[in-house]
């Protein structure tokens, strides 16, 4: 693994351990040491996957996981992921996996009920 591989690798680590606060791009920047146009740039040729996309999948896999396996209500969780309303975290959710939170819980909750 190269030096950069390392940074992005020990980056992915942080930005997972802080899915549930607001993620800006400046903050990671700033975290890697980086200004955000090259850090930008290293973790698309890195990882094949823009910073913003995958900060942003990864807080919905995570809200997407919340809504089957607990009872907090969707904007209880959209806050929980830094999102600034339930319309725009609704919005990000509807892009990714085609339903709205509400639905996902529901389809979900009756093939894993346990999960609850």
């Amino acid at each position: 693994m190269d030096r950069h591989e390392i940074l992005i690798h020990d980056l992915i680590t942080w930005i997972d351990d802080h899915l549930r606060q607001p993620l800006k791009i400046e903050d990671v920047a700033q975290r890697a040491g980086y200004s955000k146009w090259h850090l930008q740039r290293l973790f698309q040729r890195t990882m094949h996957i823009s910073l913003g996309n995958y900060i942003r999948d990864k807080k919905l896999a995570s809200a997407a996981e919340d809504l089957i396996s607990s009872n907090e209500a969707v904007i209880e969780i959209s806050v929980k992921y830094g999102y600034d309303s339930q319309q725009s975290f609704s919005r990000s959710f509807v892009r990714k996996y085609h339903i709205p939170p509400a639905t996902w819980r529901r389809l979900n909750t009756q093939k894993y009920p346990s999960q609850v």
